[in-house]
């Protein structure tokens, strides 16, 4: 067992024991409320260059397994924990998240007081820290205050680094239809198929005309990492092809869409990361429990008259989901395919096919 410290940038220290492998890390200190679904957080793009929180106590329960996986391996720069399971339970089960995150040379903390953690990201907003499991900078963890307060948490590499590098085809009886690619997780790819969309995935600096060389019936937009801010280029393509193109997005393709349409975006306090969001559907005043991960919203006060918001956060009133009264064309800020959490929000690739199919 190694100490460890993980330092925030308002200079608060939480001690406890070095998790996975072993060094120093910098990154963005988030939290997720998830009870389950722990693999997928690892692994899911849109936490690169953050260190998360789970503020589920007991982490590690059910074990690792391939299956489980969102992407080719942990994306997140760090992981802390109050208590890392070292004997998981499940038949299913090919190792620990100690062993998971060591093979992946991803760093983690356990033994802290995450409640504690999770209040102060609460009270003062997203921080920047580090986790370090090097003696001389656990006896000393001052020392990284100054690198911490200068880190970079944004910009357009967060992208780039998990966008796909190539253009790859998934064959389907269904429109045909092109994916851009901000950080796409593996069960998007997996609902796509089961509704028999003919999907072609692209990376996220593809331009229209590229785009329109394949010849799609829509567009679609992943989640990703990171400021819709930082990706320009993929919003100017979206304005372009959202005049001869169904368009539809999820999380920061919502944004990007949004973007496109002439909305702003800010910087939420601490933003939404679970899988037990309640989002209303304006239409139906049906509340849905969801899946969510971002830290950046659309203001709903910068809507142009042609757009509406169909969906809105109970807990805080921000901005859920879009819809262009004279396009076809919407979107939505939470994950509809989940992994991990509910499904409610299925019917939506529903309505994306009709709205290709019409």
């Amino acid at each position: 067992m190694t100490s460890a410290v993980l330092i925030l940038e308002d200079g608060k220290k939480y001690y406890g024991t070095g998790l996975g492998y072993q060094g120093t890390v910098l990154g963005e200190v988030v939290f997720n409320t998830g009870m389950t679904g722990y693999q997928e957080v690892l692994t899911d793009p849109s936490y690169t260059g953050q260190i998360v929180t789970m503020t589920y106590p007991l982490i590690g329960n059910y074990g690792i397994t391939d299956d489980y996986a969102e992407s080719n391996g942990p994306k997140v720069r760090g992981f802390v924990v109050r208590e890392a399971c070292k004997m998981p339970s499940n038949w299913r089960n090919e190792g620990t998240v100690d062993e998971y995150l060591s093979r992946h040379n991803i760093m983690g903390v356990s033994g802290i007081d995450t409640r504690s953690l999770t209040r102060r990201i609460r009270s003062l907003g997203t921080l920047r820290g580090a986790i370090t499991t090097e003696e001389e900078l656990v006896a000393n963890p001052d020392s990284l205050l100054e690198q911490v307060r200068q880190m970079t948490t944004n910009g357009p590499e967060l992208v780039r680094t998990v966008t796909t590098e190539k253009v790859y085809h998934l064959p389907g009886q269904g429109p045909k239809v092109v994916v851009m690619d901000f950080g796409i997780k593996q069960n998007i790819l997996r609902m796509l198929q089961e509704y028999g969309w003919d999907v072609t995935v692209v990376p996220s600096y593809t331009s229209a005309k590229e785009i329109m060389a394949l010849a799609p019936g829509g567009l679609f937009l992943s989640n990703g990492p990171g400021d819709p801010k930082d990706v320009p280029e993929a919003v100017a393509t979206v304005r372009e092809l959202m005049n001869v193109l169904p368009v539809a997005g999820i999380c920061l393709g919502h944004q990007v869409i949004g973007l496109a349409l002439g909305c702003e975006t800010y910087k939420l306090k601490f933003g939404h990361r679970g899988a037990n969001h309640p989002v209303k559907d304006i239409g139906s005043n049906r509340t849905f429990i969801t899946s969510q991960n971002h830290g950046y919203a659309i203001d709903g006060r910068s809507l142009p008259s042609n757009v509406e918001m169909t969906h809105q956060n109970i807990n805080d009133d921000t901005v859920e989901g879009l819809r262009v009264k004279d396009r076809p064309i919407f979107s939505v800020q939470y994950h509809p395919e989940a992994a991990p959490g509910p499904e409610d929000s299925r019917y939506l690739f529903d309505q994306f096919t009709r709205l290709m199919t019409q």
